[in-house]
C-alpha cells in the first residue's frame, strides 16, 4: 500500500482518486485553498461528490488545504497536482516547503505557458518552480489521454499515458494506480505528451463548432443532420497540426497519434467543456459573449491556453501551417466570429 496525496478536488482530481483507492492505496483528497466549500459537502455527504455527482470511496480521505498538515505531507509516495493551469505557481511555493526528491509528483493538469519568451510545458513550469526554492531535482512526470472525469469517477473503462523521461519511474507509477477499468501505457515523450494535452483543448473547441461551420447558406434543420462530414475534416486536420507543433515545440511526431493527442481530442470533442463552448463559437456568438451567457463560472481550459499562449502563436506562427489553431487563437483572443477558411 503506497501513500497518495491529490491536491486539487475538482473533477479530475476527485475522480483520479476512485483507482488509486479501488488499488488499495491510502489516499488523501485535498482541496486546493479555493476549495473549501467543496471540501465541505463531500464530507457532509458522506464522501458524495456534488460536481461529479457520484460516490466517492468511503476509504478516500477528503481534507481542507487547511487541513494539510505535516502528518499527512510525511512520507508521500505519490503527490497528484490536479489544481487549475492559473495555480501551478500557487502548488509550486506550497509544496517546495515540503517535498523531497524520494516523492513522484504526477502532473494532472494540461496546459501550456510561455516564460522568457519561450513556450515551456506546465512540468517544466513547475520543474522550474522548484528549482528556484531549493529542489534541484523534482521528479516530474505528466498524464495524458481519452479519460472524462464523470466516466473515471464511474469506473468507466479507460486508458492513459504516463511521461516521463525515465521509463521505469512511470511504469512503477502504473504499477500504483492501474486497475481493471483504469489502464496506463508509458511514453519517454513528455514534451510531446503534454503538448498534445493541451492543445487538444484549443481544437477540441474547433470540432465542438463544425456543426455552425458546416455550412454558411444551408439551413440549421440539414446542418445538424450532415455536420459530420465537417466534423470529421476538422479532426484530422487538427491531428496534422498537433503533430507539427509536437515536432516545433521538441517532442515526437508520433506521440499526436496516441491517447494523448488523437485519442484525448476524440473524447474531448464528443462532449466536455471546451467542446460545448465551440458550439456556442460556431453558431456566430463572440467569445465574450457566449462566456457571460452559457458559460459565466466555467473553465473553458482552451480557452485559458489560448489567452496564455495566443499572442506568441499570432506573431510567430503560419497561418498556411497551421490555420486551425490561429483560427481559434484569433477569435479566442481577438474577440472576432469564429471563420475557417476552407
Amino acid at each position: 500500500m503506497k501513500k497518495i496525496v491529490i491536491i486539487g478536488a475538482g473533477a479530475m482530481g476527485s475522480a483520479f482518486a476512485v483507482p488509486c483507492a479501488d488499488n488499495s492505496n491510502q489516499v488523501f483528497l485535498v482541496g486546493s485553498f479555493l476549495e473549501d466549500k467543496v471540501i465541505e459537502e463531500i464530507n457532509n455527504l458522506n464522501n458524495f461528490h456534488p460536481i461529479l455527482k457520484s460516490q466517492l470511496p468511503k476509504n478516500i480521505k477528503v481534507l481542507k488545504f487547511s487541513e494539510f498538515n505535516d502528518e499527512v505531507k510525511d512520507n508521500i509516495d505519490l503527490l497528484v497536482i490536479g489544481v487549475s493551469s492559473k495555480g501551478i505557481d500557487w502548488i509550486g511555493d506550497e509544496i517546495s516547503k515540503f517535498y523531497n526528491d524520494k516523492t513522484d509528483i504526477l502532473l494532472l493538469t494540461k496546459g501550456l505557458t510561455i516564460i522568457k519568451n519561450k513556450f515551456e510545458t506546465l512540468a517544466e513550469k513547475l520543474g522550474n518552480i522548484l528549482k528556484t526554492k531549493g529542489i534541484d531535482n523534482p521528479k516530474i512526470s505528466a498524464v495524458g489521454g481519452p479519460c472524462l472525469a464523470n466516466g473515471l469517477v464511474n469506473r468507466i473503462n479507460s486508458s492513459v499515458v504516463l511521461a516521463n523521461e525515465d521509463l521505469n519511474r512511470v511504469k512503477n507509477i502504473g504499477k500504483i494506480i492501474s486497475t481493471q477499468y483504469y489502464s496506463t501505457e508509458y511514453s519517454e515523450d513528455l514534451i510531446g505528451v503534454e503538448v498534445c494535452a493541451a492543445t487538444k483543448n484549443i481544437y477540441s473547441m474547433l470540432i465542438g463548432a463544425s456543426e455552425g461551420l458546416s455550412s454558411k447558406s444551408l439551413s440549421e434543420e440539414i446542418k445538424k443532420k450532415y455536420f459530420l462530414n465537417t466534423a470529421a475534416s476538422l479532426a484530422y486536420k487538427a491531428v496534422s497540426e498537433m503533430k507539427n507543433l509536437t515536432k516545433k515545440l521538441n517532442g515526437k511526431e508520433e506521440t499526436a497519434y496516441g491517447l494523448a493527442g488523437l485519442g484525448d481530442l476524440y473524447v474531448s470533442s464528443a462532449g466536455g467543456r471546451n467542446s460545448k463552448m465551440g458550439y456556442y463559437l460556431g453558431q456566430g456568438h463572440l467569445f465574450t459573449e457566449a462566456k457571460k451567457k452559457f458559460m459565466k463560472d466555467v473553465t473553458v481550459e482552451g480557452a485559458d491556453l489560448a489567452f496564455a499562449i495566443g499572442p506568441k502563436v499570432l506573431k510567430e506562427f503560419g497561418k498556411e501551417e497551421y490555420p486551425l489553431l490561429i483560427s481559434v487563437i484569433d477569435c479566442i483572443c481577438e474577440n472576432k466570429k469564429l471563420e475557417i477558411r476552407w
